[in-house]
């Protein structure tokens, strides 16, 4: 696969979660990097919602993508999960209380999408994976992405 990152956050995030540490190419991580974006992948899921957000979270500021102490950035963030999260759960960000567990590949991009410099820095996120009734077999495949301003 010979894809090439460009200033699209989301679609570069998708890519990210869509095909995971094992098949990015080293060259599109290099690339990415080269373009300033700052990235995370990861893996999780639970049938409750608060231990998918701190699972994010918490990636995001191990590497670097967020500042632990820099509160715009955490509310950042948390908006482009619950974005995400409504397109995974399809608008109702709802798990464990309705019977349904998610797993979940994730990537958090962060960068400058536009070529105006006064256009800031954002941070998209991206899910992909299985939402379900906690019963193996009985899910489906679903996605979300979530962009918004730092």
């Amino acid at each position: 696969m010979n894809v090439k990152p460009d200033l699209r956050i989301g679609k570069n995030a998708m890519h990210l979660a869509l095909f995971g540490s094992e098949e990015v190419s080293q060259e599109y991580i290099k690339d990415l990097r080269l373009q300033g974006f700052v990235f995370c992948q990861g893996k999780t899921g639970s049938m409750e919602t608060n231990k998918i957000v701190a699972a994010i979270e918490t990636a995001a500021k191990r590497n670097g993508v967020i500042e632990t102490d820099v509160y715009r950035e955490t509310h950042a963030l948390y908006h482009a999960i619950m974005e995400a999260l409504h397109g995974v759960t399809r608008g109702q960000v709802l798990l464990g209380t309705v019977l349904r567990s998610v797993g979940l590949s994730f990537s958090v991009v962060r960068g400058k999408p536009y070529l105006s410099e006064e256009e800031g820095e954002w941070i998209a996120v991206a899910l992909y994976g299985t939402i379900g009734a906690p019963v193996k077999g009985a899910e489906h495949e679903a996605i979300g992405l979530g962009i918004n301003h730092i």
